[in-house]
């Protein structure tokens, strides 16, 4: 693609409604910058850093996010539909604590929830499961502590 090479430097300017196509956008920097109800689609954002945005009801479909790095986010109430997290790492997922903007004093929040997932040798190191329930899943394998579930549902069944 030939492409006429010029520098902007947009300072209080309002482009909503402009089109850009087969553009080169490399090390942009935006900031303070209204992006709302913009669609991007086909665009490489490799290695882009997004800092201190609201990206509240925004969808995300047909992407690598593979090295993605999320932190400090609220990520309440989104729904994550067939991707592959194998390697991925969940740390320090916590409920809003006083002073969050979704926090709520008698803690009244929508559960978690994973549905027709395979969490095939999966791992949870010091969680809180209380009051965590397993419905309909298959549990062959699975150690508590390294202790053996299926043993101990069988050990309850014969008393």
């Amino acid at each position: 693609m030939g492409l006429k090479v010029e520098k902007f430097d947009l300072n209080k300017v309002d482009i909503s409604e402009s089109k850009w196509q087969e553009v080169n956008a490399t090390g942009l920097d935006i900031d303070n910058v209204c992006l709302a109800k913009t669609k991007i689609n086909n665009v490489n954002m490799s290695k882009m850093v997004l800092n201190d945005i609201n990206m509240a009801e925004t969808k995300i479909s047909n992407a690598n996010l593979s090295s993605v790095g999320i932190q400090h986010a609220n990520f309440s109430h989104a729904v994550i539909d067939h991707v592959h997290l194998f390697g991925t790492e969940f740390h320090n997922v916590v409920f809003p604590v006083e002073g969050d903007g979704n926090f709520n004093s008698e803690g009244q929040y929508k559960p978690i929830s994973f549905q027709n997932c395979d969490l095939t040798k999966a791992q949870l190191t010091n969680c809180n499961l209380s009051n965590m329930e397993i419905i309909d899943c298959d549990i062959s394998g699975l150690k508590i502590n390294g202790i053996l579930i299926e043993d101990l549902m069988r050990d309850k069944e014969n008393n």
